[in-house]
């Protein structure tokens, strides 16, 4: 029997996301269009995939056997892709970057125009996201992140540590006094990304005496906070780098210290690196953060 893999495919993205409208976003297709590739890939196989409830696809017994080996041809597809890519050695077609907001807006600007000159017939993709780009699904070619993986197929190099400091307008520190002591520090109004616990904890922790009242303002996009930030609203968190560039910003407390210091690392597969275009980006970007 032949398998058409689109069809397969598309069974194996509507298991994952759990409605064909999902799925079919995810692929780029239309809804009639994944519907009808995942009901000729049950016709063909004369089985059932999926009971299609109210709430959402369920996968059949039969469905959740044969997703086992759906999984397994799309590992193997995705080890494909990246074999042929790897032996690219054109130093031209599309290279995907992936980086957070706050290295698109400060530092990327500077850096593609780097890159445009010395590779000019290298296409870029760049994926603006906090989330982390699956670099062995093709998600990105390159990422840069905060933490370091330890997956043996990745290869990681470090750019750095990254010292966070809380800034704000001259007005706005000043009127916190020097305090000597996070505790000291009654009446602080951060400008966060959502009042989770993480950073009040870590905040607490460190001495500083905050809750959710002292966020009164949140946002998940960092370039809305900065803006923020300059029209004295509140303190936000920025790397040193790129908050001492900003002069309409000072650091806040800066006796006691950054908030947190964060290691930062760029990240590519390690077939994707036998690519010339790639790794011609991939070192194009080592000098770029290193500069900025």
């Amino acid at each position: 029997m032949k398998i058409d893999w689109n069809y397969a495919r598309a069974f194996l993205t509507a298991s994952e996301e759990g409605s064909f409208s999902k799925a079919a976003l995810k692929l780029g297709l239309t809804q009639p269009t994944l519907s009808r590739q995942i009901a000729a890939l049950e016709k063909d196989l004369n089985l059932t995939l999926f009971e299609r409830l109210t709430t959402g696809l369920v996968l059949t017994p039969t469905g959740k056997n044969l997703l086992t080996h759906v999984k397994a041809m799309n590992a193997s597809a995705q080890q494909f892709s990246l074999a042929v890519t790897g032996m690219s050695e054109e130093l031209e077609g599309i290279v995907s970057i992936s980086v957070c907001e706050t290295d698109a807006l400060f530092r990327m600007p500077n850096i593609i125009e780097h890159l445009r000159l010395q590779a000019p017939h290298i296409a870029l993709d760049v994926i603006v996201s906090n989330q982390v780009s699956d670099i062995k699904k093709r998600e990105a070619d390159i990422a840069i992140r905060s933490f370091r993986p330890d997956d043996p197929d990745l290869i990681v190099r470090k750019l750095g540590d990254e010292p966070i400091w809380l800034y704000g307008t001259p007005s706005l520190v000043e009127s916190y006094g020097s305090p000597s002591n996070p505790s000291d520090v009654s009446e602080i109004h951060i400008l966060g990304f959502d009042r989770s616990n993480r950073l009040i904890d870590r905040l607490t922790q460190q001495g500083w005496n905050v809750s959710e009242r002292h966020f009164p303002i949140v946002t998940s996009f960092q370039g809305l906070q900065w803006q923020l930030a300059k029209k004295g609203l509140g303190l936000c968190l920025l790397p040193e780098k790129i908050g001492d560039a900003e002069t309409s910003l000072v650091r806040a407390f800066e006796p006691l210290g950054p908030i947190v210091t964060i290691p930062l690392w760029i990240v590519t597969h390690r077939e994707l690196h036998t690519n010339l275009r790639i790794r011609k980006v991939f070192d194009l970007l080592v000098a770029g953060f290193n500069l900025t």
